[in-house]
């Protein structure tokens, strides 16, 4: 009996040891998580259909196109919202941005992210990596409680909210003040000429779009016709800062020149990059390099620049060794949009180019192509080529990066992001069952095939008038079925009203969530 008895405890010894080494190695192993480069190119206003990877026939798009080839290209992605500060928000934050009723934003608008909030670049930072932002920020500066003041340290920005590095378009290109901003301070701004913003009344001298239209490259509409800066008419007055001025046609060789120095300098550890195009958001206004390579005019010419400084920063990655570990991914802050204030002839010379594929809608609109969006990952390392149809969401990248990193999510943190990591690296893989999209008046949800519309009483007939997108909204329920339908063209509600009423209750029920949900943990 002895032999048994001792070779029982042994057992139970081995048992022990193999409990104590499996929980060191999985420390370990947690310890040691891989920690690939990270960059997210954010492009502005690129619909599902404006690459020649998603079909496009009228523009080439061959930097693009090889990330899809060599990774996975998904067909059923999305964009938190149909609008752009709404959108950012929500991918910086991993909520939704009408639980902090997000906006499009003016531009002296301060930060709508929280100093003290759980952010994505935080996060990454806690786990090592150097963060870093370029390009378009749209997303607030300043603590609201004074006026922005160009002329000394301009915070709270990117850099109290989670970034290590910033160079920004402090809002957008049709928005004053059309002056880059690095981390805390105007580029080239001369004391002696110091910049001041006004988007209640006229300040300075400055020619007008509505006084001086005759100077003017592009004609614009009665929101973008203040000041004139680079023969373009923005949004808002501005008054001095001359010297600190930007072309908008040097956009995508001062942004890219930016990303390459700070993949460069960060190269020693890991890092993450948010790559925020201006492109192809209005005003619209190519490199002399790009003009003319599309039938389509400014607009094309500004999706072949784009893909040109996709390009820019992928060789860099390549030319340092560091694309095979490096996570990229590729998407857009929403749906396209022709006509947004000015008249580059976009709408005019579109010929049979689909900018948002078969989807109807477009930017600021709840039908599909508000949010549905391009969105290739590329992980050499990682992920295999392929084409997903999971419906997958850009809110998820939070709790999927979090997961890859092995960092845990407080409960009040991202909580409207689900890990999603296995999709993401995997093709075959579902993601999303449920989906919210968001407009300034509208929501939807997304279940599985089906597409529920909130009906409201909301007159948005402008998006119609002035953009020229159906908006989606009814003071009648839609339910479609986008297997069938995939244009939204067939409202079902009255046919199933039990579906109805249980997707009114889904999304009800993700309006008053609070906390990360366990289930999705």
């Amino acid at each position: 009996m002895l032999p048994n008895k001792l070779l029982v405890l042994g057992l139970f010894s081995i048992g022990i040891f193999n409990t104590f080494y499996s929980d060191a190695y999985a420390k370990e192993a947690q310890n040691s998580a891989e920690k690939p480069n990270i960059v997210l190119f954010y492009v502005d206003d690129l619909g599902w259909g404006d690459l020649s990877s998603y079909g496009a026939t009228e523009v080439n798009t061959p930097n693009i196109d090889a990330l899809a080839k060599n990774g996975i290209r998904f067909t059923d992605a999305h964009s938190s919202a149909a609008t752009c500060s709404p959108s950012r928000y929500s991918l910086l934050t991993g909520e939704h941005a009408f639980r902090k009723n997000i906006r499009i934003l003016k531009g002296d608008a301060p930060l709508v992210i929280s100093e003290v909030q759980k952010t994505l670049p935080k996060m990454l930072q806690t786990a090592g990596y150097r963060t870093g932002i370029v390009g378009k920020w749209h997303l607030g500066l300043g603590d609201g409680n004074t006026p922005v003041n160009w002329n000394e340290n301009v915070k709270p920005g990117p850099l109290e909210v989670g970034f290590d590095y910033s160079f920004l378009i402090p809002a957008t290109g049709d928005r004053v003040p059309s002056v880059f901003l690095e981390n805390h301070d105007v580029v080239n701004l001369e004391k002696s000429d110091p910049l001041f913003v006004n988007y209640n009344k006229k300040i300075g001298k400055r020619p007008t779009g509505y006084e001086n239209p005759e100077i003017l490259r592009q004609a614009a509409d009665s929101q973008h016709n203040k000041t004139i800066v680079n023969g373009i008419s923005r949004i808002g007055w501005m008054q001095g800062g001359k010297s600190a001025e930007w072309r908008d046609e040097e956009f995508n060789t001062v942004l890219s020149d930016k990303a390459k120095q700070f993949i460069s300098k960060s190269s020693q550890q890991p890092f993450f990059l948010l790559f925020s195009f201006h492109d192809i958001h209005v005003p619209r206004l190519p490199n002399e390099m790009f003009r003319g390579k599309t039938n389509m005019g400014a607009r094309g010419d500004s999706i072949v620049q784009m893909d040109w400084t996709t390009g820019q920063v992928v060789e860099k990655l390549r030319e340092l060794n560091l694309l095979d570990n490096t996570l990229v991914i590729f998407t857009s802050d929403n749906g396209a949009v022709l006509t947004d204030g000015y008249d580059d002839e976009a709408l005019k010379r579109i010929g049979t180019h689909k900018q948002n594929g078969p989807y109807r809608g477009g930017k600021y609109s709840i039908y599909e192509a508000g949010t549905r969006i391009p969105f290739i990952v590329h992980y050499p390392n990682r992920v295999k080529p392929g084409v997903s149809n999971s419906l997958f969401s850009q809110i998820d990248l939070y709790a999927s990066i979090a997961e890859l990193l092995g960092v845990p999510l407080e409960e009040t943190e991202a909580i409207d992001s689900q890990n999603q990591l296995s999709p993401l690296f995997d093709a075959s893989k579902l993601a999303r069952k449920t989906l919210v999209q968001e407009t300034p008046h509208a929501k939807g949800l997304r279940e599985n095939s089906w597409k529920y519309i909130r009906p409201t009483e909301k007159d948005v007939a402008w998006v119609k008038a002035k953009k020229n997108i159906d908006p989606g909204t009814s003071k009648a329920p839609q339910l479609f079925d986008l297997d069938t339908d995939p244009s939204e063209l067939h409202n079902l509600a009255a046919k199933y009203p039990d579906k109805v009423k249980l997707l009114e209750q889904k999304l009800q029920d993700i309006e008053l969530q609070s906390i990360r949900l366990k289930s999705l943990k």
